[in-house]
């Protein structure tokens, strides 16, 4: 083991790689494992050109940053590995993985939305707070955070097709029900962003406008505070959603504010 004394924290040691358990922090939810494979073979030929970086985790240790180099190690069966000894609180082990990840372009568009999405929550900061400490100008931190609303059904169909960012976010115009097909068109016909933008906006145009239901003026200031609360709540990193149903002299309106651990930021400004 190494000694705790302040002094060694940021120099390089040799650590068991037993030692080591993968950050729960991690926003990389896919791995290749042919690009694993091919890293193991470069480190047992040219060695590890970069440690990884750990924090002390009682006699363990925690990867903070690394997590595909360690597993190449692990594969290459090195028993130890070169490691930078961090000394970070949760919100910085957090934050520095997905800075890394995003940096090197490891993640996927979604895995950087997810990453996003929980250092908000473990921040419990607004989404302004969270685009100034990650370095991000608040649109494009809001844009990559528009990606969730997607299905685990239509991120796995872009993952698997190569789609981009903006293909992605493209059909986010479109009703829930059309945005599959949509990007099965994308995929078939080989759209490039603009083409795929242009498509959208072509079945924008074409669907039927819904007529709009006369409202007194309490009901609409009602209904735009409502719209108003839920705007807040995704800003700040909340999957909340709305439907609205328009019926014969009334409007039906449905809140969805998820529960689920890690799907809601813990305050909201």
């Amino acid at each position: 083991m190494l000694p705790r004394k302040a002094k060694v924290k940021g120099k390089i040691f040799a650590i068991p790689t037993e030692l080591i358990d993968p950050s729960p922090y991690q926003a990389r939810r896919h791995f290749d494992e042919k690009e694993i494979a091919q890293l193991a073979v470069s480190i047992l030929e040219n060695g590890l050109l970069q440690p990884v970086s750990v924090r002390r985790c009682g006699e363990r240790y925690q990867l903070v940053a690394g997590e595909r180099r360690l597993r190449a190690c692990k594969l290459a069966q090195l028993k130890e590995i070169p490691a930078i000894l961090c000394d970070y609180q949760d919100q910085a082990t957090a934050a520095l993985g997905l800075l890394e990840n995003m940096q090197r372009q490891d993640l996927d568009p979604f895995e950087q939305a997810k990453g996003i999405q929980d250092v908000i929550a473990l921040w419990g900061c607004t989404q302004e707070e969270a685009a100034k400490r990650l370095g991000m100008a608040q649109p494009t931190l809001n844009n990559k955070l528009r990606l969730l609303q997607l299905n685990d059904q239509e991120q796995t169909f872009c993952r698997e097709n190569h789609l981009t960012e903006r293909h992605a976010r493209a059909v986010l115009r479109l009703e829930e029900a059309q945005r599959l097909a949509a990007l099965e068109v994308f995929a078939r016909q080989g759209m490039n962003a603009r083409q795929a933008d242009e498509y959208v906006q072509r079945l924008v145009q074409r669907a039927p406008r819904k007529k709009a239901v006369p409202m007194v003026r309490d009901v609409r200031i009602f209904v735009n505070t409502i719209n108003k609360a839920v705007r807040l709540m995704v800003d700040a990193g909340v999957k909340a959603s709305t439907r609205r149903v328009e019926g014969d002299g009334f409007v039906e309106y449905t809140v969805r504010i998820p529960t689920e651990p890690g799907q809601q930021a813990r305050r909201i400004e």
